[in-house]
């Protein structure tokens, strides 16, 4: 589209409903802030020139809204007037002169580009004004919208409603875009004479039709319109976008045995032919490759897992883990910025963490690399084609060479040659008899200590 466009986003809320010391917009959905899924539906729709109205944590939502090629300016919304009020603290802005203006709010993170695009060509077929609105089985409490003959009349508050028009499921999703010639003139003309002296942003249908012009509606999912203003709100949100972005992983060709069970980030990135089990969680920065399986109960953050892998069940992976084609880390292991060579295997019960394991290596139940002395982290590097018994630590700063062989119960701590075997464990020491003596000796302890008692 080659008219400008200014998007409005209102973000000036208190958070009074969401019981909460920060910016309502600044609670996450899928890992990112509200108001950064909102812009993020701006951009996708091609607009490049946002002004935010702000309130309380202004610097911290600014910083959350910016994007590389976005130009925004900040309005601090000092009184609450009224939506219409809210608008008209961008008005320097909206002086500018755009072709168009979309109002949207910085609470409705489900909203995507679809609606936002539909209503701006509302605007370039001669609406002065294009509400967003959305169907509904139940619209208690929604503004109705009062269509006559194609053309949008009126957006009439529930409480305002006949009987007639309260049988309405067409509803007011608070989205609108406005004729950027027009926009100041129809703001400046709503009046504030209600029961709140507020100035609604609603109004604007009527003032624009008396003024000579016209106003329609574009229709978008329910769903995208849904707004957050208590926790409870921003739970149904979260499981609207996790369930919207399961379905959308599925549909590409990704398989999820209990989908509902598993909970996504808003940059997880899933191969086709992925397998997820159920009861999985991706925290931001996890990227999954092709025929990798997550098996069920694993935790994974700032991973990367490569063609082929597999991970758990109850594996953990925080960031920098990085598993190579058909690598393999099994169950209650843990996995922290570490490359894992091409079919290595780290099967149970394993901390590697500041390390490189190379490819094909084995790495027995129970090991741990020492990684941290207290005050600073140090790192392990293990050849290719090693093998480590069970039961190991590997004190860092160590490397271990290509096919080494470290025993069962070693610690290790320093370097080991390639194809050397290493042992750093005591010799044992076998007394005949001594079990005998020693287990009547204790028999005899508890025995003295019950008397001593009665």
């Amino acid at each position: 589209m080659t008219r400008s466009c200014l998007a409005i986003v209102l973000a000036a809320g208190d958070s009074t409903r969401m019981k909460s010391s920060r910016s309502k917009v600044l609670h996450p959905v899928a890992g990112k802030p509200m108001i950064a899924h909102v812009i993020d539906a701006l951009q996708a729709a091609g607009i490049a020139e946002v002004a935010l109205v702000l309130g309380r944590d202004a610097d911290q939502v600014e910083k959350a809204a910016a994007r590389p090629g976005l130009s925004l300016a900040s309005f601090i919304q000092t009184e609450r007037l009224g939506t219409a009020h809210a608008v008209l603290a961008a008005r320097d802005a909206i002086a500018k002169g755009y072709d168009d203006v979309l109002v949207v709010y910085g609470d409705t993170p489900l909203i995507t580009e679809a609606p936002l695009t539909s209503a701006r060509s509302g605007l370039q077929d001669g609406n002065d004004v294009v509400v967003i609105g959305f169907e509904t089985a139940d619209p208690t409490g929604y503004g109705r919208l009062l269509v006559e003959n194609g053309a949008l009349v009126a957006i009439r508050e529930h409480k305002d409603a006949t009987e007639a028009e309260r049988a309405i499921t067409l509803c007011n999703g608070g989205l609108m875009a406005i004729d950027g010639r027009k926009a100041l003139d129809l703001l400046g003309r709503i009046g504030n004479s209600n029961a709140k002296s507020e100035y609604y942003l609603t109004d604007i249908v009527e003032v624009a039709r008396a003024a000579g012009g016209r106003a329609s509606v574009v229709v978008a999912p329910e769903a995208e319109l849904t707004g957050c203003n208590t926790r409870a709100e921003l739970a149904y949100i979260e499981k609207l976008w996790q369930e919207r972005r399961r379905r959308e992983f599925m549909l590409a060709g990704v398989s999820m045995i209990a989908p509902e069970t598993v909970f996504l980030s808003h940059d997880t990135v899933l191969a086709p032919d992925v397998l997820i089990e159920p009861n999985v969680v991706f925290g931001p920065g996890v990227t999954v490759e092709a025929d990798a399986i997550i098996h069920a109960f694993s935790h994974l953050e700032g991973a990367h897992v490569g063609p082929g892998a597999t991970v758990g069940p109850y594996a953990r992976l925080r960031p920098g883990a990085h598993l190579g084609a058909d690598a393999k880390v099994g169950n209650f292991c843990e996995v922290k910025k570490a490359e894992i060579g091409e079919g290595a295997k780290i099967n149970h019960l394993t901390y590697i963490g500041d390390a490189t394991i190379g490819a094909r290596t084995n790495i027995g139940a129970g090991t741990i690399t020492c990684n941290y002395d207290g005050v600073n982290k140090h790192e392990t590097h293990i050849g290719a084609d090693a093998f480590i018994g069970s039961n190991s630590a590997l004190v860092a700063p160590v490397t271990i060479g290509d096919r080494a062989l470290v025993a069962s119960g070693s610690v290790i701590t320093d370097d080991v040659p390639a194809e050397a075997l290493a042992f750093g464990r005591a010799r044992q020491t076998v007394k005949p008899g001594r079990a005998v003596e020693l287990k009547a000796r204790y028999q005899a302890a508890k025995a003295n200590r019950k008397g001593s008692k009665d």
